[in-house]
């Protein structure tokens, strides 16, 4: 049972609701995470906000879904894992490649050095120090995909947070998290 259910959508108004109706136009509903983050406009703001720019940023879709798996899995957010597991699908990825993604894992050396380094600013707090980003650049990362990269972690933190902390209700095909092999 969510520990905050999410707004009704019926009774929005203002911001609110032109933020509510955005989501139910791209999705064809206001899924449970962003009617819950719509308690507050500002934060939905926000959060459709740092989706919007990073979709239209250096890194790929594909390469964006791997990490929110690979995050999603670490922290345990079974909404997210599984929101962006369809995604990643939707994205052009196998089902093999996204279940790859979930523990870390790449078949192609410049996504891998992508994941362990997304990976290693959640475990570390962002403390990976410049080895971890002179890694990015030999795997053929420039600097504004790197920070792409972190802004992609950021995002991802602040969504499984979110679900997590208040119990979100997932309306996605489940798909739940594991320990790394």
């Amino acid at each position: 049972m969510p520990h905050l259910t999410p707004y009704p959508h019926a009774d929005a108004s203002g911001e609110r609701k032109q933020l509510m109706d955005a989501v139910k136009g791209q999705f064809g509903a206001v899924i449970n995470m962003f009617g819950t983050v719509a308690h507050s406009p500002a934060a939905l703001k926000s959060m459709l906000g740092s989706f919007q720019a990073l979709g239209g940023g250096r890194i790929d879709a594909a390469l964006g879904e791997k990490i929110a798996v690979a995050i999603a899995n670490r922290n345990d957010c079974e909404y997210c894992l599984s929101a962006h597991t369809v995604l990643g699908t939707k994205a052009g990825e196998t089902p093999a490649a996204m279940e790859a993604a979930r523990t870390g894992k790449a078949a192609d050396p410049r996504t891998q050095a992508a994941l362990d380094f997304a990976l290693a600013v959640v475990e570390q707090r962002g403390h990976v120090g410049a080895g971890a980003v002179e890694r990015l650049r030999a795997a053929g990362f420039d600097d504004e995909e790197i920070v792409e990269i972190v802004a992609h972690v950021a995002l991802n933190l602040f969504t499984n947070y979110v679900n997590v902390v208040f119990g979100v209700e997932v309306d996605f095909p489940r798909v739940k998290p594991r320990q790394a092999a």
